[in-house]
């Protein structure tokens, strides 16, 4: 199940050289990522509830186009894979007004214990809420 969030680039999130400075696309895949969540029923209380959160383990983001104040941007994200206790999330980022690509990211996320901070087997119910097909398949 994929899930979209549009943003517009603002002016402070320009760089000295211009244009969207490299932290921001960070931002960006966390934001898509929560609104994500969020859209599949699973905001941060729903996570607290069941005494786990998820935490980034890794990103690996490509820059491809520059990307100019002003400019409306396609977020796009996406379960990748699952493991017991991690997953791996992609994100698309492309500009509206041509569709092209912009950056593109895959994250790992790791699913951890908030009582004992250690990885946490994900729960079924969570892998089907974002459309994700049991782990080993």
């Amino acid at each position: 199940m994929r899930h979209v969030l549009s943003i517009t680039a603002h002016a402070d999130d320009i760089d000295a050289l211009g244009h969207i400075s490299n932290v921001v696309y960070v931002r960006w895949v966390l934001e898509v990522a929560v609104s994500h969540a969020d859209a599949v029923g699973w905001p941060a209380a729903a996570w607290r509830a069941l005494g786990a959160i998820v935490v980034v383990r890794r990103h690996e983001i490509d820059y491809l186009v520059p990307v100019l104040e002003g400019e409306r941007i396609d977020l796009e994200t996406w379960i990748d894979s699952w493991r017991a206790a991690s997953l791996i999330r992609r994100t698309a980022m492309r500009r509206q007004r041509d569709g092209v690509e912009i950056a593109r990211a895959a994250t790992t996320w790791a699913f951890i214990d908030m009582a004992s901070g250690r990885p946490r087997r994900i729960p079924e119910e969570l892998r089907q809420a974002f459309g994700g097909a049991p782990v080993g398949a």
